[in-house]
């Protein structure tokens, strides 16, 4: 099995080149100390850790699984000191602020860290992941004394978070959430019920686990205005800040997965747990979208890394298995025949792959820069910046979670393809990273959910239409500047007329959606993946743009990389981009196509 490798060259050009993070960073509170020195410093040993400690663990993790035995979760071999050298390089607290022990570096310099981590090993990323969303509801929700006892240890790595929403009556409808929270005369609250889904929920990696839950209290309205938010540690903290008596929280069961095998979602029964209201009373579940759209470009990540692994080691292996002579001619004609990297066909797969895998990684660069504006202003108490910024983001989250994760899908899929039959056989890994991807268009919302916070949340209703006239005139605008260089100009003008085209695809069904309300349903998915696929075309002409300045003015890397670049802008706008059509053409179909058959009819068996 090939070794995961570090797409630093990738990375640096984006940030650098694209996106001009140096220029960005000085311009933050938070990134006096990201200066180019220190952030390619922190690239290249977590680069190096992801690869010599990480990458090692992703398959025996995989063969080795999670055990559960009398409410204690094992993580498989190797997990344990994996995570001691996590913390110990301090690798949890990189964007959490100083004064609760982290480094306070920019929000995006942790999200690079996930990146690498995420593509090395999921599954291992996901326990110290969850516990950044925890940390980010505590500082945001929490009070002064809530932020001192858990923050700090959270920070550290010595605690781990983890976010309990979803029981088995509600999937996504958590306003179906039964679990009860009553009010104790100290002013604790105990809470009682079952959560289920809840990754990293129980395992061996550090001292306490804190849990962020989802609960009722007594007389709170029905539906999702009548949740709340609490903290309910699985050891409860002593005077002094450290792990004092267990709490009512336990690990009912282990879910048998289909991938992600190695990290523990796990069944979590509240018997009487002692938990500690976050945020104010029947608020929770504004308080927990703080956690949701932390873990939602979390789970992005997993749409761009299963396409970077898989796109890896499937080049490695078409440059070296031989298959057939090329329909050009023979390619090594001292050989009994040529690598299979010759077939076109192959180099269809491969492409689409790379073109996913670095269009991918530019779109979550992009959101990362809006992201530390919205953390800056948080942390500031810029209200209006921090709402400024989250709406730029809140439009874009849906389409990076699950456009990207699609894709990831796809990606993987590509790479088994590329091994043929040897891609179908565990020892090879192409079909774990199959498994373990499959999760990520699932959790944090389904695809479907996704597409309808897209269309009927984010632009309908929010900004009725708004947030995609804001993002297309940003889009077109910086096409129109590229339309006097001959070598972008077929792509500029492709983008703009996609602008054009995306605006008048939300105001038909706007219209439309008055008359027809199953229409935003019918639609939304449709929306997300032409938004995506426009979107991504946007960052490839933002890359190409980079890659011919530097062709032309000298950069860092070799001429060879960026005239990479641009060929794989032109395979993008060539290959990729035109089942945007097909998604334009299918959103407007009529919805009777989709709801005229009667349940009943829908199967005539025997």
């Amino acid at each position: 099995m090939p070794v995961y490798k570090a797409p630093l060259r990738d990375m640096k050009f984006l940030l650098n080149d694209v996106f001009d993070y140096p220029a960005h960073y000085q311009r933050l509170a938070s990134g006096e100390n990201a200066t180019p020195d220190i952030v390619d410093a922190i690239l290249t040993e977590c680069g190096r850790f992801c690869e010599e400690v990480l990458s090692p663990l992703y398959q025996t993790g995989d063969e080795e699984g999670c055990t559960l035995d009398n409410g204690q979760v094992t993580t498989p071999g190797g997990y344990r000191d994996a995570y001691e050298q996590y913390v110990s390089g301090g690798w949890q607290g990189l964007s959490a602020p100083e004064a609760f022990g982290g480094q306070g570096l920019p929000a995006s310099m942790g999200l690079l860290k996930q990146e690498m981590m995420g593509t090395a090993n999921w599954s291992f990323s996901m326990y110290p992941g969850l516990s950044l969303g925890a940390m980010n509801t505590i500082f945001l929700h929490g009070d002064e004394q809530q932020k001192q006892t858990f923050l700090i240890p959270l920070t550290e790595g010595r605690w781990a978070g983890t976010m309990c929403l979803t029981e088995p009556q509600c999937g996504t409808d958590l306003g179906q959430v039964k679990t009860r929270a009553e009010p104790q005369s100290d002013g604790s609250y105990r809470l009682t019920g079952t959560k289920i889904f809840i990754s990293s929920g129980e395992h061996d990696l550090t001292e306490n686990i804190v849990h962020i839950v989802l609960a009722r209290l007594p007389e709170a309205p029905k539906g999702t205005r009548g949740i709340s938010l609490f903290i309910v540690p699985k050891f409860l903290p002593d005077a002094e800040g450290g792990v004092g008596e267990r709490n009512a929280v336990s690990c009912g069961a282990l879910e048998k997965k289909m991938g992600i095998k190695a990290s523990a979602t796990c069944v979590m029964n509240f018997d009487g747990a002692t938990g500690f209201l976050i945020g104010p009373e029947n608020e929770g579940l504004d308080c927990m979208f703080t956690f949701m759209n932390t873990a939602r470009i979390g789970t992005a990540i997993q749409g761009v890394g299963p396409a970077e692994l898989s796109y890896q080691w499937a080049l490695a292996y078409a440059r070296e298995r031989r298959s057939m002579r090329a329909l050009s001619g023979k390619k090594d004609p001292e050989e009994v025949a040529d690598t299979i990297i010759h077939h076109a066909d192959v180099r269809r797969m491969l492409l689409t792959q790379k073109a996913i895998a670095e269009g991918g990684r530019a779109m979550l660069y992009y959101a990362a820069r809006l992201a530390d504006h919205m953390v800056e202003g948080l942390t500031e108490g810029d209200d209006r910046k921090a709402e400024k910024y989250d709406d730029k983001l809140g439009f874009l989250t849906p389409i990076l979670k699950g456009f990207l994760t699609e894709m990831g899908c796809e990606a993987a899929n590509l790479g088994v393809q590329v091994f043929g039959g040897h891609g179908y056989i565990r020892e090879h890994g192409m079909e774990q990273i199959v498994r373990d991807t499959r999760i990520a268009t699932l959790y944090e919302g389904t695809t479907g959910i996704q597409a309808l916070d897209l269309l009927g949340r984010k632009v309908l209703l929010m900004t009725r239409g708004g947030a995609v006239r804001d993002f297309t005139l940003k889009i077109a605008n910086f096409a129109r500047k590229q339309l006097t260089d001959k070598r972008l100009r077929p792509y500029a003008l492709e983008l703009i007329k996609l602008t054009g085209q995306w605006n008048l695809l939300t105001v038909r069904i706007m219209l439309a959606a008055r008359k027809e309300r199953d229409l935003v349903s019918a639609a939304a998915n449709d929306f997300l993946m032409y938004s995506g696929y426009v979107t991504m075309a946007y960052m490839w002409l933002r890359q190409a743009t980079a890659a011919v300045d530097r062709l032309d003015n000298g950069g860092e890397e070799s001429e060879a990389f960026y005239r990479a670049k641009l060929a794989t802008t032109e395979f993008y706008f060539e290959r990729l981009l035109p089942r945007a059509q097909s998604h334009a053409t299918s959103m407007l179909s009529p919805t009777r196509t989709l709801m005229q058959l009667e349940p009943d009819h829908m199967a005539f068996t025997g």
